[in-house]
């Protein structure tokens, strides 16, 4: 089953200009967000980002930008010890759903 994190991944940029092709925003992330086209990743699967930001941190040029922690997992345990659904109490239309 494919799960779905945050509908457009909200915070994920990726500018292809910065990307080097080292292929380690492929090795570090944990739910196959990005592919190698060519000598540049790029961003395949976008629903599937929890922003965790293991990308970023280990993008060497800065071609990966997100803000972590505004992600799924911040939502989902978030809702469960509410006893609800995802949010982040952001307030943001859609972002966490």
């Amino acid at each position: 089953m494919r799960m779905t994190y945050i509908r457009n991944g909200k915070t994920l940029k990726l500018d292809p200009e910065l990307c080097n092709g080292c292929g380690r925003c492929i090795e570090v992330c944990p739910h196959e967000v990005f592919v190698m086209t060519g000598a540049k990743a790029q961003i395949a699967d976008r629903a599937a980002c929890m922003e965790c930001g293991a990308c970023a941190n280990n993008c060497e040029p800065g071609a990966i930008k997100v803000r972590a922690g505004v992600g799924c997992a911040t939502a989902v345990i978030s809702g469960m010890i509410r006893g609800t659904g995802p949010g982040c109490g952001c307030g943001g239309a859609g972002c966490c759903g």
